[in-house]
């Protein structure tokens, strides 16, 4: 599932007229880089959830094929359902098994294929170093497994495996995902990795306007 869903306020004006996972980086829109990183790793069913100007993805992408990819549209309305909500909204799409979720507002060059849940995590995470605009991270790692109090903190990279049982007891509804990690980490059911490859967060123009020249640079 790639999360598309967000309004993009820290991305205006860029975002008033077009959705985030539309906008160009490197001679390419932000939300291709993810479906091709998911056909690389053998994947052909792609779950896309939409709320602001969610018609111009769906009118970009259609139905997957130019990608070599299956897409469904989970629409959730003028009023997204934040991260959790939406993924759960999905979950009939999404099958019994794990399945992964990408925030769409996120570059890097992880190989999806890395991933891996372990029989009794609910969910396992990708975290990353944190990047300037976000120094004290979000979470700490011991053992292969997610932790609130460490001393030296990771982000949350927008990426993650998940198992059905993470939203045991959930309802339909709009509701966040931090809840339910901190719920998996109390049980010791977060597993998580650290990736110190290429990741940007594009939260503002400017980091946009940054790595799209990287990348053309290339």
């Amino acid at each position: 599932m790639i999360l598309a869903a967000g309004r993009g306020e820290r991305m205006r004006p860029l975002t008033d007229g077009t959705p985030k996972p539309l906008l160009d980086v490197g001679g390419k829109r932000l939300i291709e880089y993810h479906l091709e990183a998911l056909r690389r790793a053998g994947i052909g069913d792609v779950v896309i959830n939409l709320s602001w100007h969610g018609e111009q993805i769906r009118n970009a992408l259609g139905d997957g094929l130019r990608s070599d990819v299956r897409i469904r549209y989970s629409d959730e309305g003028p009023v997204p359902l934040e991260t959790a909500g939406g993924i759960f909204r999905a979950l009939e799409w999404l099958g019994p098994d794990p399945f992964i979720v990408i925030n769409g507002d996120v570059w890097t060059d992880y190989d999806v294929r890395r991933l891996a849940l372990p029989a009794d995590a609910h969910a396992h995470l990708v975290l990353v170093p944190n990047p300037p605009q976000h120094p004290h991270g979000d979470f700490g790692l011991k053992l292969g497994r997610v932790i609130e109090d460490a001393n030296e903190r990771y982000t949350f990279s927008g990426i993650a495996m998940y198992r059905r049982e993470f939203f045991a007891e959930c309802k339909p509804g709009r509701f966040p995902l931090l809840p339910l990690l901190k719920r998996a980490i109390a049980s010791g059911r977060l597993s998580g990795e650290l990736y110190q490859g290429e990741w940007h967060d594009i939260g503002t123009p400017q980091r946009l306007a940054a790595l799209d020249n990287k990348l053309r640079e290339r």
